[in-house]
C-alpha cells in the first residue's frame, strides 16, 4: 500500500494478488467523481456517495471478481477508508458528528457517524442474501465495515421501511454520504481547535 496526503485530499493505492485499486479523495469537493470498478452497479453506487457526500474522487479499481465480488468490494472500502483518514490529517476545527436522513420513494434511511478514532459499525438494513441487478447485497456491511474501521470512525446504518432493493442500497450510499459531509466539515468557530473533551481522536 502507498499513500500521499495534501490539504484535507489523499491518494491511496493498494495491490495484492487479489485486487488493485487507486483512490483520489478531496474531502472539500463539488461531489465530481470518476469511477471506474468491474461491478457497473458498485459504481453507480459510489457516485451516488461521492454527489451527496461533496466529496471528489477517482476511483479505478481491478479484481477477481469472475471468483466473487468480495474482495473488490471490501478493498474499495478499506481504501476509502483510509484516504479519508488520512485526508482529515488532525482533525482540528472539524464538525465531527453528522446524521443524515434519506427518503427514495418508499424507503427511509439514516447514518450518523463519528469521526471519533475508534471504528465501529452498525448496520441495521436486511437486505442480506439476496441481489440487485448482479451486486451481491451481502456484500453491502461487508464494505461498510471494511471502510468505517479503516477510517476509524463510528458508523450506524439504519433503514427504517423500505421494500425496493435498490432505492434501499442507494439511500444507504447516499444518507452516509451525507452525513460525512456535515461531520468532516470545518467549522470556523473551532478553528485550530479538536473537538474533543479528551484532547484527542
Amino acid at each position: 500500500m502507498s499513500a500521499e496526503t495534501t490539504a484535507r485530499q489523499a491518494r491511496v493505492e493498494r495491490k495484492t494478488k487479489e485486487t488493485e485499486i487507486s483512490l483520489q479523495l478531496n474531502l472539500d469537493g463539488t461531489g465530481a467523481s470518476k469511477v471506474q470498478t468491474p461491478i457497473p452497479f458498485f459504481s453507480h453506487m459510489l457516485e451516488a456517495w461521492a454527489k451527496h457526500g461533496l466529496m471528489d474522487f477517482a476511483v479505478e479499481a481491478q479484481g477477481d471478481v469472475d471468483v466473487d465480488q468480495h474482495h473488490t468490494v471490501e478493498d474499495v472500502g478499506i481504501v476509502l477508508g483510509q484516504a479519508l483518514r488520512l485526508a482529515l490529517g488532525d482533525k482540528k476545527g472539524i464538525v465531527r458528528y453528522g446524521t443524515a436522513f434519506v427518503p427514495m420513494d418508499e424507503t427511509l434511511v439514516s447514518a450518523s457517524v463519528d469521526l471519533s478514532g475508534r471504528p465501529f459499525l452498525v448496520f441495521g438494513v436486511p437486505v442480506a442474501r439476496t441481489r440487485v441487478s448482479n451486486f451481491d447485497l451481502d456484500l453491502l456491511q461487508e464494505f461498510f465495515r471494511a471502510f468505517a474501521f479503516n477510517a476509524e470512525l463510528t458508523l450506524h446504518v439504519t433503514m427504517h421501511y423500505g421494500h425496493n432493493l435498490h432505492h434501499i442500497t442507494e439511500a444507504v450510499f447516499k444518507a452516509v454520504g451525507r452525513a460525512l459531509a456535515d461531520a468532516t466539515r470545518l467549522n470556523p468557530r473551532i478553528a485550530g481547535i479538536l473537538p474533543s473533551t479528551k484532547g484527542a481522536l
